[in-house]
């Protein structure tokens, strides 16, 4: 195994909330009027986050007698990191969309004028092996990622950012109209981390829009050759800028995306003759699936929520969610089991008051519910016990049962209780 000492020496990641403390690397690339949006202060010396899916000091992993006994994860010689192959039956196009929001000021750095916004399109295609392989990330972005979390060492930018993805570029769409799913990522990285769940719910029959919100990542490519630095880390670790600012900013660039690709005047060439408007769904992981609950109590238009392992930030209205479904999906720790030290998940488990779900998931941590599993395994970085295969497995199985039952209303027996084919997941009915 790589053990890192750069990342061991950095500070612990705080997994039970939905920010890390990162600030190293080119947490201020591109975004030079940041320090002038905001009043002086004093000078401070970043903490770098820790490995993805480090150990946080309040987690208390599962005792060995509750997991499944699973084989030890090796480093396959010669060959990168791979995602797993969807498991749905279409095959899946990809088209990137460059959104800007003139309606109003980049609130990070309004220097910059508009907000920008990158919008990954994953979709059910015609066709299989048509048009030209999808790339995961930039090396550039990639870099930014590993520098930030102290694993440039042993994880190589150029290499992962090659891993092998299954879609094809801007493809025809497969004939019909699918719902629309929303994905935002956590707080520091970016809508790639998230594309092994956004594939394999494309290969389900699900448009899927996943959203990049500038200057809340370590690296962010925009079509002219730009790269948006994490402007906001710094301010959000000195506690000048509340959580909450990020959850309810992402609830508006969620609602723009919607008028984007369900509105008159659509951004992706396909919307019209592919997107079912009346079907729209939202999930997200760590400050993203507290986002998600943000977005559903900003904007009608979405159907349904899922939070994956992120802390809340401002309490839901005293109405809830309006009686739509909300699942939350946790570590299996002393952080978001009922009564746990994130009191967020208990607060708003109350508050919602229709179809809802709350499971955690055993060996796992934080980063387990994005593909962070998929090549940290691959690397040797130590993490979460629970290997890739299972970790990336049960969060899309969970994820697409949840929307085939509130999407498409095809019943779901995997939601209604323990099943032996995920024997990671726990139920729990506080």
């Amino acid at each position: 195994m790589a053990h890192l000492s750069r990342a061991a020496a950095a500070a612990a990641l705080t997994l039970s909330l939905s920010l890390p403390l990162v600030l190293a690397g080119p947490a201020a690339a591109s975004a030079p009027a940041a320090a002038s949006a905001r009043a002086p202060r004093p000078a401070a010396s970043p903490a770098a986050p820790g490995p993805l899916g480090a150990p946080a000091p309040l987690s208390v992993p599962a005792p060995p007698s509750a997991l499944p006994a699973y084989p030890d994860s090796a480093r396959r010689a010669g060959s990168g990191p791979e995602l797993p192959r969807p498991t749905g039956r279409w095959a899946v196009g990809r088209s990137v969309l460059h959104l800007v929001d003139r309606s109003r000021p980049d609130p990070w750095v309004p220097a910059a004028g508009a907000r920008e916004l990158m919008v990954t399109v994953n979709y059910p295609a015609a066709r299989a092996g048509t048009g030209a392989s999808a790339p995961y990330a930039s090396t550039d972005e990639v870099r930014a990622m590993l520098e930030g979390y102290g694993l440039a060492d042993a994880v190589p930018a150029a290499e992962l950012a090659a891993m092998r993805t299954y879609a094809r570029t801007d493809v025809r769409p497969a004939p019909g109209r699918y719902p629309l799913v929303v994905l935002s990522p956590g707080f520091t990285v970016s809508r790639y981390t998230l594309t092994a769940l956004a594939e394999d719910l494309a290969s389900r029959g699900y448009v899927v829009a996943s959203v990049d919100h500038a200057y809340e990542s370590l690296g962010i490519r925009t079509p002219d050759g730009r790269l948006l630095g994490c402007a906001v880390c710094l301010p959000v670790s000195e506690g000048q800028v509340p959580e909450s600012e990020i959850t309810s900013g992402r609830a508006r660039d969620v609602s723009y995306v919607l008028d984007r690709l369900t509105g008159r005047h659509p951004a992706w060439k396909y919307a019209r003759t592919t997107v079912d408007r009346k079907r729209v769904g939202m999930a997200g992981h760590s400050i993203g699936g507290a986002s998600a609950a943000t977005a559903m109590v900003a904007d009608g238009r979405i159907r349904a929520g899922v939070n994956m392992d992120g802390a809340f930030h401002g309490e839901l209205p005293e109405g809830g969610l309006g009686g739509r479904p909300f699942m939350l999906v946790g570590t299996d720790d002393a952080m978001h089991r009922p009564g746990g030290t994130d009191h967020t998940w208990d607060t708003a488990w109350d508050r919602f008051g229709g179809w809802k779900r709350w499971l955690t998931v055993a060996g796992s941590d934080h980063f387990t519910f994005s593909d962070a599993p998929a090549f940290l395994d691959h690397y040797g970085v130590p993490r979460a016990p629970l290997p890739a295969d299972r970790a990336l497995g049960t969060t899309r199985a969970y994820l697409a049962a949840f929307f085939d039952l509130h999407l498409k209303g095809t019943a779901q027996p995997l939601l209604d209780g323990p099943s032996a084919a995920h024997p990671e997941v726990v139920f729990h009915n506080p």
